[in-house]
């Protein structure tokens, strides 16, 4: 399998633009807790303030444990990684925001850890493909062999990944930022998994695919 020629990040460069996607989605949780604690100290209504206190705290843990399967080393080089954590991972994702309703197809395995990132960082593009909510169907064929995955994401406001299609089928026309560090680094991944990706649009949904290339 050829290299993505868009692939030109240097280990260091992706490390920390990795590090500050991971900062960016979890200082909005942490801060609204910071808020409900202010809310406690000035006397507020001290039910309201533990109601966000407490949404807050579920949000920020299940963003953390996503984040550490998604992005972190999951164990060490070569490792394997069971796709029912992958899949608790992405529902308690979903469940913390309460917008997007995920359905997950398919045998549970224990697969290739870059399979598995490769899932979950597919899932999240496929997640922010809906910004308004909506729907979201992961399916798993044969994973722990000819893997191919199939994530459909269906909801209001639908938008294919600009940086995902320029980065899997041309040329990349701005510096990678942390903005689009995350499609960036699942290509990377399916490099490294020596999978293919592919996303189209029917109008009715988003479709988001990974398979075992040729």
């Amino acid at each position: 399998m050829t290299k993505n020629p868009n692939l030109t990040l240097t280990g260091p460069d992706l490390a920390s633009l990795l590090c500050s996607r991971v900062c960016h989605d979890i200082i909005s949780p942490v801060g609204a807790i910071n808020n409900g604690l202010e809310l406690l100290d000035e006397g507020g209504a001290d039910a309201e303030a533990m109601d966000l206190i407490r949404a807050s705290a579920i949000n920020a843990s299940a963003r953390l444990k996503f984040a550490r399967l998604a992005f972190g080393a999951s164990g060490s080089v070569g490792a394997s990684i069971d796709t029912g954590e992958a899949e608790k991972a992405a529902k308690d994702f979903a469940a913390a925001e309460k917008k997007t309703e995920v359905t997950w197809v398919g045998p549970r395995a224990i697969i290739a850890k870059n399979r598995v990132k490769l899932l979950l960082n597919l899932f999240l593009i496929a997640y922010g493909a809906i910004p308004r909510g909506g729907s979201i169907e992961v399916k798993l064929e044969d994973p722990e062999n000819a893997a191919h995955f199939t994530l459909t994401a269906t909801g209001r406001l639908m938008r294919v990944p600009p940086k995902l299609v320029e980065l899997l089928n041309g040329t990349v026309e701005e510096a990678i930022d942390a903005h689009s560090i995350q499609p960036y680094y699942a290509v990377l991944l399916a490099d490294e998994a020596g999978m293919s990706v592919d996303v189209v649009s029917t109008g009715e949904a988003i479709v988001f695919t990974a398979k075992m290339s040729d």
